[in-house]
């Protein structure tokens, strides 16, 4: 299921008695502000009195129920909307978490990067003082051992 369609499933739009008893409570508050039994041509019935959104307005002719049941329909649709805005808004700061969070991960990898050359570097730096040193102690030995065949030469000439 897609985030509009699961929106919507969950929206209160789709509540069918709760607009239905919404419609009723605005019939009834109208209603009851005047004593007389209005006729289906009387406009004069005062609305609800939170204020329609701008993108709307009523056309002329519509009798008190439609308008009402307008009204209510719409102001269903845009609390919808303003909690689909609101959503927005928190996905909007999520990602901005997440761009943070990306952004300190690149700047770790670059130190580890650092820290990998770093230690490749000594690893190389031990590798050619073991190597120099195995070195050193070949021509030692080298050294040795023809010292000690010309001392052992020189030795067998006197005996």
């Amino acid at each position: 299921m897609s985030l509009s369609a699961e929106i919507l499933t969950q929206s209160p739009l789709l509540d069918a008695d709760g607009i239905e008893g919404e419609i009723g409570n605005l019939i009834y508050n109208a209603r009851r502000g005047s004593n007389s039994q209005p006729s289906h041509s009387d406009d004069r019935l005062p609305l609800a009195e939170s204020p329609m959104p701008d993108y709307v307005e009523h056309k002329e002719g519509v009798n008190q129920v439609g308008k009402l049941s307008a009204e209510a329909v719409v102001r269903e649709y845009d609390a919808a909307v303003k909690e689909i805005e609101a959503l927005g808004a928190e996905l909007a700061d999520a990602a901005k978490k997440c761009e943070a969070m990306v952004a300190g991960v690149h700047a770790m990898v670059s130190e580890i990067k650092e820290l990998a050359a770093n230690y490749r570097e000594e690893g190389k730096r031990y590798f050619l003082q073991i190597e120099d040193c195995s070195l050193m102690t070949s021509e030692v030995r080298t050294v040795c051992e023809t010292l000690k065949k010309k001392i052992a030469a020189g030795n067998s000439l006197t005996a």
